[in-house]
């Protein structure tokens, strides 16, 4: 999910350091294809504090995915997964719809991803 003027509480510069400290941690992630939980995403970053169930959390995603695919890149966040299911939230596949990916079966669609993630970062 991604929303525009969305204010998450914290500075400019923390929001954007905290987004490289993510992004650090799912490219390394995305050499092996290997999946990272919500809540061990969010125990890597420093620069702001959330929880795995944080309503910014969803947000600070569908930035970090939107920038990713403005630049001809995968999605990376298709590597962040809930832990009872190792399978990314609805808001992944909403965002992927909304920036003008098309698919029918969701989970095809993320293996997908992560197959380019992989091929892109290795």
């Amino acid at each position: 999910m991604k929303r525009e003027n969305f204010d998450h509480g914290f500075s400019a510069a923390d929001w954007r350091k905290a987004k490289a400290e993510a992004l650090t941690v799912l490219r390394e992630r995305a050499k092996r294809g290997d999946p990272i939980t919500y809540s061990d995403l969010v125990s890597k970053i420093s620069a702001v504090r959330m929880e795995p169930h944080d309503p910014r959390l969803a947000h600070f995603l569908g930035e970090i995915s939107a920038e990713e695919h403005e630049v001809g890149r995968p999605l990376i966040t298709a590597l962040v997964v809930h832990k009872h299911d190792l399978q990314p939230g609805k808001g992944f596949f909403e965002l992927s719809r909304s920036l003008g990916y098309s698919f029918v079966d969701e989970i095809e669609f993320w293996s997908d991803q992560i197959d380019r993630l992989r091929t892109q970062w290795k």
